[in-house]
């Protein structure tokens, strides 16, 4: 990564933080589930979302001094991300797989203890920083109550949902979810990711790991049709949404099929009365990374021209993997600068209603 800090003001809309273990919740959780967790020797959900060894996780270089996980130690993410890429605003994607505990109640306290945890460990500690709530998005209901919770709390900014679900988030079940994030004025996040018991695939499961990484888009595209058809975006009309780490090239063509088909089939859902086209360019961001195209300036401005929109990328840095070394490796050389700013800053800082120096 570059050692000095861009003068251009950046908001990062994804990075994330790791628990260095799963002790360091223990002191939030309730007696009931503190004794539970002490007595089953329950370790929670998940150690880490990164494994070690990928590609894209240079770990020598991101693992903090005291030998813990990737992404688990404030100070080094102050050091390799905000202060050296010079991050205003960065937004915290806890991918803390609460989703993967059959216990409705045990993933619900889990879920309050980790935020608990960001609060104090992260939000409190830097003001550069915001959250997401991590919810038991198994039971929306037991989730609504979660962004009750803590969803006027200033450092949280969106709720967090895993691509990777037992049912598509447009199906009425989820609407207590959106209702909410509405209510208390936070955006939701589907990110790459999550419950292991669900095929990462529309059709089951692939053979190759290959199939599942480069097919992910493919459940992206389910939940976002699903979300327009089933009426969601209708049904919560102030209701955002984020898809991180989606990929954003197989969205022109998406877009014009479901027009189409909606001309055709429109009497089926009459519910969803304008383009979905106009649905997704209003309620739907994405962010940057890992980007699904050359890094060609001309062709990512024939993507936007195709999508309709310079508003709907949203820059972010996905730390702790590496994409990149530095913010100007993130954009393909030779755009526009208005486009640049648009992407690196206003863009964000219009969908979140974010300010630099808050």
């Amino acid at each position: 990564m570059t050692t000095q800090p861009n003068k251009r003001p950046i908001i990062d809309c994804d990075l994330h933080n790791v628990l260095p273990s799963p002790a360091v919740i223990q002191p939030y959780l309730p007696e009931h589930w503190l004794e539970y967790t002490i007595q089953s020797d329950l370790k929670g959900p998940s150690a880490s979302f990164y494994s070690s060894g990928g590609p894209l996780l240079d770990e020598e270089a991101v693992k903090p001094p005291d030998g813990g996980l990737p992404g688990s130690n404030l100070d080094l993410l102050r050091e390799q991300v905000l202060d050296r890429l010079g991050i205003e605003l960065a937004i915290l994607n806890c991918a803390y797989a609460v989703e993967g505990v059959h216990n409705p109640y045990g993933a619900a306290a889990f879920a309050s203890a980790v935020n608990d945890w960001q609060i104090a460990e992260w939000l409190d500690r830097e003001p550069r920083l915001r959250g997401s709530l991590v919810v038991p998005s198994q039971d929306p209901e037991l989730a609504a109550q979660e962004i009750s919770r803590l969803g006027d709390h200033p450092g949280f900014v969106q709720v967090f949902l895993p691509v990777r679900s037992q049912e598509l988030y447009g199906t009425r079940r989820f609407h207590s979810i959106y209702r909410a994030a509405v209510e208390h004025n936070l955006a939701v996040c589907i990110h790459f990711g999550g419950e292991s018991a669900a095929p990462p695939s529309p059709s089951g499961w692939p053979t190759y790991y290959i199939e599942e990484y480069a097919g992910m888009s493919h459940i992206f595209q389910s939940h976002l049709i699903s979300l327009i058809v089933e009426g969601v975006f209708a049904e919560f009309p102030d209701l955002r949404l984020v898809l991180a780490a989606s990929g954003i090239t197989w969205l022109p063509s998406l877009m014009w099929r479901l027009d189409k088909e909606w001309k055709g089939l429109r009497r089926e859902i009459p519910w969803v009365k304008r383009l979905p086209s106009d649905y997704i360019r209003q309620h739907v961001r994405f962010t940057l990374t890992p980007f699904d195209a050359p890094p060609n300036a001309v062709q990512l401005e024939h993507i936007l021209e195709q999508i309709g929109s310079d508003e709907m990328i949203l820059f972010s840095t996905d730390y702790p993997h590496r994409y990149y070394e530095s913010v100007g490796d993130a954009l393909p050389t030779g755009l526009p600068v208005e486009l640049e700013n648009k992407i690196l800053f206003e863009n964000a800082q219009t969908f979140y209603g974010l300010f630099p120096n808050p």
